[in-house]
């Protein structure tokens, strides 16, 4: 049987009535114990990707050996990955479309590797038959353009998480780069009241102030911030401050950590910076309302000369339509250089684990955190 092509029709059909669907630091051997408690954990990358990461795969090519094998040595149960462009621009719902109907096919001819995340009971359906969950996300509701019927659309498409802006000003509101920092309009408040009627998460990353602040006071469902820093360690305008972190957990929502320079005043972030944000993260808000969202690749970067014409390019288009935030630059790979690599959670989980942490709560800002706002969201 060849490979099976959806196209934006058939999309929502097959989705709606599917319920399943640089070196890097070398890994530290895990202590017995360690390894054990790390492989019954549930995962979970609250923003991420997943790609081949052999250079000679083709896009319509069925999962490498190396891509297979990474994906089943990460330990990660599901992934929140991003389908569809951000930013203001045409066509934003009809490329949506495109991204789902490319991840769909993915998942349905590699079903002993990948599922289509539905619904909570599927997270610990994903880690019980080893696949890896993915979880299509929107990072901005331009698709939506002035039209909430999309909302209902997409989730039948299998979107489970939407963002409510990116970095500069939509229509529900503005984004964390807008200097005018005017907080939530009358209609983002119509589109967080359509995303919980529907069932779809609320995503926060990359609001502003006033927009992040207001869509917590806003929300009768736990919110995310599915990928951030601590503004109050590093005042960067993608980090999120104390005071709406704090008004995050009262939601009952959870706050994910990435993987990014936005973590310290220049360069790349490393591993005691991670570190640093979890732990302020965990005094704010409590263990019980963090996680990680690495909004990095599954797969470690290889830090090669392509790769930096790649990331060079990447950088110059973002400055020239205004997303670029302070902390990138051309030679500032989005990674941590400590943790490049396809067991980076385990890695994490292990230094969090020398450091003191009781297995319990690193359990809980791997993936159980996410698991139980997911499930809230979205029903089990």
């Amino acid at each position: 049987m060849g490979p099976i092509k959806l196209d934006r029709r058939s999309l929502l059909t097959v989705l709606g009535s599917v319920a399943v669907g640089g070196a890097a630091r070398a890994a530290a051997p895990a202590r017995p114990a360690a390894r054990s408690a790390y492989e019954r954990a549930i995962v979970i990358n609250g923003q991420g990707s997943v790609s081949d990461p052999d250079p000679n795969a083709k896009p319509d090519d069925p999962p490498s050996k190396r891509m297979f094998d990474e994906v089943r040595a990460s330990g990660v149960t599901a992934i929140s990955t991003t389908v569809g462009e951000v930013g203001n621009g045409p066509d934003r719902y009809l490329h949506a479309l495109d991204y789902l109907a490319l991840y769909s096919s993915l998942a349905a001819n590699s079903p002993d590797l990948f599922m289509t995340i539905l619904r909570g009971s599927d997270l610990a359906l994903a880690k019980r038959n080893g696949r890896l969950g993915l979880i299509y996300n929107l990072q901005d509701t331009t698709a939506l353009e002035t039209d909430l019927s999309r909302v209902r659309a997409l989730r039948q498409a299998g979107v489970r998480v939407i963002q409510l802006t990116y970095n500069k000003r939509n229509l529900c509101g503005d984004g964390a780069l807008e200097a005018a920092n005017s907080g939530l309009s009358d209609f983002g408040h119509e589109v967080i009241a359509e995303l919980e009627k529907n069932k779809v998460q609320l995503d926060l990353s990359h609001g502003g102030q006033k927009t992040i602040a207001e869509a917590i006071a806003a929300a009768k469902v736990p919110p995310t911030i599915s990928h951030t820093g601590c503004r109050d360690l590093v005042d960067n305008p993608r980090n999120v401050y104390d005071r709406e972190l704090r008004a995050l957990a009262d939601k009952g929502g959870v706050v994910g950590i990435y993987f990014m320079p936005f973590l310290r005043n220049g360069g790349m972030a490393t591993s005691e910076d991670v570190i640093r944000h979890l732990e302020h993260a965990v005094k704010v808000c409590g263990e019980d309302h963090v996680g990680i969202g690495t909004d990095g690749k599954l797969s470690a970067l290889v830090m090669d000369d392509k790769a930096r014409e790649r990331q060079r390019k990447f950088y110059e288009t973002r400055k020239a339509q205004g997303l670029a935030a302070p902390g990138e630059a051309a030679d500032v790979f989005n990674i941590v250089v400590d943790y490049n690599s396809h067991r980076r959670f385990e890695n994490l989980a292990n230094d969090l684990s020398r450091r003191g942490w009781p297995w319990s709560r690193i359990e809980k800002i791997l993936g159980s955190n996410f698991a139980r706002v997911f499930t809230q969201a979205w029903g089990g």
